[in-house]
């Protein structure tokens, strides 16, 4: 593959309008053959700290699992709004999230980021790809996420990967409040001003019903739901399995303890849960 360095993290803003305007652009049969590079990171206690608030962690000077993902996201997105990208970002679901901490980072440490996409295949409701990233210090992945997103079509076929947890955790261990505003302040830490998650027309616009929260919020505020009770090293595996629409009062139930708990996000709205996850042992 390609490796590509960047001087810094791009703009999410920027990158939003290329994927309006190059929304009918055709792409190409593949995945891009680059690796994206931030060959250091700067983690930005500030923003970890705001971050932190929205999400329900406890301030700390470690990062929690799920943070890097702020900025995995936008090389991420330089990759599908690239005009040799398969499929136009417009449209695309984020249907699951496995991450992979190796131990906890600190905030002042300055890790190097590298983002790929790969293994392009089938799904019964279109193609589904995933989105590669690994955070580095002196050689070591400390940290690794991969990200699948689905892009519909009617040539969908094969399997949708991991089935659904036909029995999913019910009995609330925590009940929370979401306004609207949640989605909107995770946006403007995040820079993920996604048009679903912004403004009950513009989320419309896109077929969403209203404003809906941000999938990687609702993991983080799950794992948030967990904190004191997890080892240096796990991995945390969600699936998306519907919009959670805000306002809400969303229904957090685990079972099982440390590598063996599972989880779901229920709400009053839905009779399917909006996520589903399991910690596990690392791998």
């Amino acid at each position: 593959m390609e490796v590509r360095e960047l001087d810094n993290a791009p703009s999410l803003s920027g990158l939003y309008a290329k994927a309006l305007a190059g929304a009918v652009l055709p792409g190409g049969d593949a995945l891009p053959e680059q690796v994206l590079v931030l060959p250091e990171l700067d983690l930005d206690r500030e923003r970890l700290t705001a971050y932190d608030r929205v999400c329900g962690f406890r301030l700390a000077d470690t990062v929690p699992a799920t943070y890097p993902h702020l900025f995995s996201f936008p090389l991420a997105m330089v990759l599908m709004t690239d005009r040799s990208f398969p499929f136009s970002v417009l449209g695309m679901v984020h249907i699951a999230n496995r991450i992979v901490q190796r131990r906890p980072l600190a905030v002042t440490e300055r890790p190097r980021l590298q983002v790929w996409a790969e293994d392009l295949r089938p799904h019964p409701r279109g193609r589904q790809f995933d989105v590669i990233s690994q955070a580095e210090l002196g050689g070591e992945t400390v940290w690794a996420e991969r990200t699948t997103y689905l892009r519909r079509g009617k040539d969908g076929e094969g399997s949708g990967g991991k089935g659904e947890d036909p029995d999913p955790p019910r009995e609330a261990a925590a009940v929370w409040e979401v306004g609207p505003d949640v989605a909107r302040r995770y946006a403007a830490i995040s820079g993920d001003r996604n048009p679903i998650h912004m403004s009950g027309l513009s989320a419309r616009l896109f077929g969403m019903p209203g404003v809906v929260a941000h999938g990687m919020w609702m993991k983080a505020r799950c794992l948030a739901a967990f904190e004191g009770r997890l080892p240096e090293a796990f991995a945390a595996e969600v699936r998306f399995t519907a919009p959670l629409r805000l306002p809400a009062k969303a229904r957090f139930a685990e079972a099982g303890a440390g590598e063996g708990s599972r989880f779901a996000l229920w709400s009053e709205a839905s009779e399917r849960p909006h996520v589903v996850g399991a910690i596990e042992a690392p791998g």
